[in-house]
Formats: C-alpha cells, sequence, structure tokens
C-alpha cells in the first residue's frame, strides 16, 4: 500500500495536534487536512477532491462542541462522488453511538485511548475498504447478536435516546416521523427487553448497560 493521506476531524486542536503527531510517525500516513466539526470536514473532502488530491480516509470524531456532530458529516460525507472511506475514533461506546455510526456508512469505529497500533492497523483497513472495529465495539456487537436475551432495535436505542432528553411521547413522534401509538408500542417493547414498567427506571437500565451515553 503507498502513501495514506488523511483528513483529521476533532474540535479539540490538542486531539487533533496529538493525532497529527501520532500518526506521521507511521511510513506512509500522511495527515493532509485537518476540519473542527462536521461541516468543514465535508468542504475539506470536496476541496481536495476538486484540486485531483482526494483523502483516503477520514478519521472523525463523534461529539464536536456546537458543529455538525461525527455521524450526521460521515453520512454526508458517502454520499457524495468517490467518498473516501471515514473512521470513527471517539471516547463513546455505547450502542446508540455504534449504531448510528455503522448505520450513517461508517467503515470502522476506533476507541481514543486504543493504542497507537491500533489506531495504525484501523487506518490500513479502512484504506483498504475492510472493515475496522476496536475489540471492545466488535465484542458489544457480536454480543448483540449471540445473546440470547432480547436486545433493543436500533430505532428502539434510538427512542431511548429520546427518553433520556425528557422528550414527550408527542414528540418523540414528531421527531421520529411515527405516529404516538407506534411510540407506545415501541415502549411497551422496550420496557419489556429492560425489565422495567417506566420510563426513569428504563433510561437508568440503558446508561448502565452502555446502551445510551450518561446525560451526565
Amino acid at each position: 500500500m503507498g502513501e495514506i493521506r488523511i483528513l483529521l476531524v476533532d474540535d479539540h486542536p490538542v486531539v487533533r495536534a496529538g493525532l497529527r503527531a501520532m500518526l506521521t510517525e507511521f511510513e506512509g500516513f500522511t495527515v493532509v487536512a485537518e476540519a473542527p466539526e462536521g461541516e468543514s470536514a465535508i468542504k475539506e473532502v470536496q476541496r481536495l477532491q476538486t484540486l485531483g488530491e482526494p483523502v483516503d480516509v477520514v478519521l472523525m470524531d463523534l461529539q464536536m462542541g456546537g458543529g455538525m456532530d461525527g455521524v450526521s458529516a460521515t453520512k454526508a460525507i458517502k454520499k457524495l462522488a468517490d467518498a473516501p472511506p471515514v473512521l470513527i475514533l471517539t471516547t463513546y461506546d455505547t450502542d446508540a453511538d455504534i449504531l448510528a455510526a455503522v448505520e450513517a456508512g461508517a467503515s470502522g469505529y476506533m476507541l481514543k485511548d486504543a493504542p497507537p497500533e491500533q489506531i495504525r492497523s484501523a487506518v490500513q483497513q479502512a484504506a483498504a475498504g475492510q472493515t475496522a472495529l476496536a475489540p471492545e465495539v466488535a465484542a458489544r456487537l457480536m454480543g448483540r447478536i449471540r445473546n440470547p436475551a432480547p436486545v433493543l432495535s436500533a430505532r428502539e436505542v434510538e427512542l431511548v435516546e429520546l427518553l433520556a432528553t425528557g422528550m414527550s411521547n408527542k414528540a418523540i413522534a414528531k421527531q421520529l416521523f411515527i405516529s404516538e401509538a407506534t411510540v407506545k408500542t415501541h415502549l411497551v417493547h422496550i420496557y419489556d427487553k429492560l425489565g422495567v414498567d417506566n420510563r426513569t427506571a428504563a433510561i437508568s437500565v440503558a446508561v448502565s448497560r452502555r446502551i445510551i451515553r450518561s446525560a451526565g
């Protein structure tokens, strides 16, 4: 494999500087651009494509201050012609984050505390068109498949995330473009799968099982 051209996307300049320093230590890796949030990342991908110098991998954070988040940016980038692979690099390992990234088209999902060699390998895999998952992330996904106990569907995970924000059934229905009756049906299934009988308990269990992020 030749040179791997990387776009770094993270809202913290210090984190970007650290990642740049780490990545450029690896032979054949070149960080050609940086972006502090999703919208800037999309523009950078397009700018470099126009120059005939496209990136090979976008290394994308998930949560980026007030700017466009990593999932939305990934979804937009994957709609571009000749879209580069997007490798998520984040601190979050909840089902909600992982499923959202995968559904957005991410080629891989790594955690920021991974050993440098693991990140290097993930970037190479993404550049080669392969899927790259942190061991912890792969284990969670496999656990969802193998676990005989009922697990929440992607839609149910999304609904629990909205529950945690304090939304009413009506507001959730509007957000997800479904009826209130459908929301209530989902809640019945969610409560049953989590072994609870109310919203507060559902949120608590979902956080404790790392299905969604803690509000704090």
